[in-house]
């Protein structure tokens, strides 16, 4: 499905079907190196998904897909500057494809937009990233591997300097008035998510 996705997205600005195949080689080896766990294809399956199910009440679905499969091309868990660089690679890519400049845009404010995950004027970048953290909403199962996941892709980083950090990132999402931001998402995921979080935090504080 995610492939077939987004050869179709692609190919409804060029004729060229090389080129589609090359791009989605690209997206395909960049979530499948050896140091990713979480940040995989899995993840861009999963964010799909959730979208899917809101896809009516989305502006511009072109742009929300090409976010999909760009907002985590570039991940380097020693760098800050991964949403940018993700970015940046979306903006050369579709502009090789000759998509218009204005989903070019609104496609680099939806993947910058996850870096923070605040909410937004823009009802479509809230349904973006509500999707993009459905995660922390999932059953404790399903949540207890994504945090599993995330700690190997920050290997290189010892206990005594990934667990300050981690706990920082969940406070993060701790002193959202709404880690949700659209009713949608807020409804599904909310209550779950704070669930989960307040237990991460515990297992971490031990």
């Amino acid at each position: 499905m995610l492939k077939e996705t987004f050869i179709e997205l692609v190919l409804r600005y060029t004729e060229d079907d090389e080129l589609a195949d090359k791009l989605w080689l690209e997206i395909e080896q960049n979530h499948s190196t050896a140091k990713r766990h979480y940040h995989t294809l899995a993840h861009l399956e999963n964010v799909l998904q959730q979208v899917s199910e809101v896809k009516d009440n989305i502006e511009n679905w072109d742009a929300v897909l090409f976010a999909i499969f760009y907002h985590d091309s570039i991940y380097n868990t020693l760098k800050q500057d991964n949403e940018e660089k993700s970015a940046a690679l979306a903006e050369t890519r579709l502009t090789s494809i000759k998509v218009p400049k204005a989903t070019i845009q609104k496609c680099l404010r939806l993947i910058l937009a996850t870096k923070t995950h605040e909410i937004s004027l823009d009802n479509d970048i809230n349904l973006f990233t509500d999707a993009d953290l459905s995660i922390l909403g999932l059953d404790w199962k399903m949540y207890y591997l994504y945090i599993k996941q995330i700690r190997k892709e920050y290997f290189t980083f010892p206990d005594f300097v990934y667990r300050p950090g981690r706990k920082k990132v969940v406070q993060h999402f701790q002193n959202m008035e709404r880690i949700f931001k659209t009713d949608y998402f807020f409804e599904k995921f909310e209550k779950q998510a704070r669930l989960n979080l307040e237990q991460e935090m515990k297992d971490l504080s031990k």
